[in-house]
């Protein structure tokens, strides 16, 4: 929904009704991940993508009718084997969209949600996408139990308090990760039965990406990184060179020594297990404290630039240090996948390819020299398809 937040947010607030389609579940190549959304308003318009164009057209007539009809659907595409002529994706996949219409009405909880997600609280929305007619469509604001940013309170009921509170841990696990997804559970909240699937659309604030090194490749980094959805932070001791119009792409530049910063990040609650650290000032006076600790945090991604021989000497040092074997394992060093890269760039490139591949299990290699499916094969948390094929 993140991507049609602002037209969607016009409609509701203007007292318009809108067809809202979801992709909640994936199999195969499909090529656009749960939590893609599409519009369809009143006046015909259409806003959004759930599948790059392969079914679109599909998903704006269904749109039309849920307008009219107000009952939301829980829809299947893609080529099966019983059915090859049917609306299906060019590239091969399936998704499982939920298609529902919104209004003051019918989601009068959506202005706390929209506000919520612009002001980077997080909170997750729960709808119940597969069971009885009467509770598909019913949906549970979930906002993180306590602390700063905590949003208020919970609202709406997927239709019975025991499910609500089966949901509720499971969804405010979900949200601390930023992971959106289905879950299945019993009609009572049972958690080894599968008569409902729910639906959990996790909006946290954007993870970040800490580059350390104000440097040209820097630069870069940060361009690409707020490009791929990161919140960027450029951080150098010298004053001299981290500056914000050295680095007007970057969220926001830090005059201090990385392994201090680092160290205050981590003890003010601002990393988590979605946070990418990019070291890209070569310095051993810079590079090895911040590595030294760095490697002790749960991060998604720690790279550092260097030569090879520049690499060989920081794990000297870094071993002298009493840093494990396992783990040294985690430090991607020198940064970046081998694509050729030279200017910063392409070498920004490279950097943002590794740590794609990191998060998604990636070879790195040619496309065109592997067999299966070119996205993998992804599906929602909990994991069967949601409908028979």
């Amino acid at each position: 929904m993140r991507d049609v937040l602002d037209q969607l947010a016009d409609w509701w607030q203007a007292g318009a009704q809108v067809a809202l389609g979801t992709v909640v579940g994936t199999w195969s190549s499909a090529p656009r991940q749960p939590g893609a959304a599409m519009l369809v308003g009143q006046d015909g318009t259409a806003v959004g993508s759930v599948s790059g164009g392969c079914v679109e057209g599909a998903v704006y007539e269904l749109g039309s009718a849920v307008l009219e009809s107000g009952v939301p659907v829980l829809q299947r595409y893609g080529v099966s084997d019983d059915d090859a002529f049917a609306v299906g994706l060019t590239c091969g996949g399936i998704i499982d969209i939920f298609v529902e219409r919104v209004s003051q009405a019918d989601f009068p909880e959506l202005g706390e949600v929209v506000a919520d997600i612009r002001a980077g609280r997080p909170v997750a929305v729960v709808t119940v996408v597969d069971g009885p007619d009467g509770q598909r469509g019913r949906r549970l604001v979930i906002r993180p139990e306590d602390g700063p940013g905590s949003g208020g309170p919970e609202s709406g009921s997927l239709g019975s308090q025991r499910l609500d509170d089966a949901v509720r841990d499971d969804a405010r696990g979900m949200l601390a990760q930023g992971r959106t997804g289905v879950i299945r559970y019993g009609a009572h909240g049972e958690r080894r039965v599968d008569d409902i699937g729910v639906f959990v659309a996790s909006y946290a604030p954007r993870p970040r990406l800490i580059v350390f090194g104000a440097i040209d490749f820097a630069a870069a980094v940060a361009r690409i990184g707020g490009f791929l959805g990161y919140r960027v932070t450029v951080c150098d001791a010298r004053p001299v060179f981290a500056t914000s119009k050295r680095f007007p792409d970057a969220d926001e530049v830090v005059v201090e020594w990385p392994h201090r910063y680092l160290t205050a990040q981590h003890e003010g609650g601002q990393l988590d297990e979605r946070t990418v650290v990019c070291v890209l000032t070569h310095d051993p006076k810079f590079d090895v404290p911040l590595l030294q600790f760095a490697l002790t945090l749960p991060l998604a991604y720690l790279g550092a630039m260097g030569s090879r021989r520049t690499h060989a000497d920081r794990l000297a040092r870094l071993r002298e240090l009493g840093v494990t074997e396992q783990q040294l394992e985690r430090l991607h060093a020198p940064i970046g996948l081998d694509i050729g890269a030279r200017t910063p760039e392409e070498t920004a490139v490279s950097i943002a390819a590794e740590i794609i591949a990191a998060r998604w299990g990636g070879t790195g290699g040619q496309l065109r020299a592997g067999a299966g499916p070119i996205h993998g094969e992804i599906a929602p948390t909990g994991s069967e398809p949601l409908l028979s094929s």
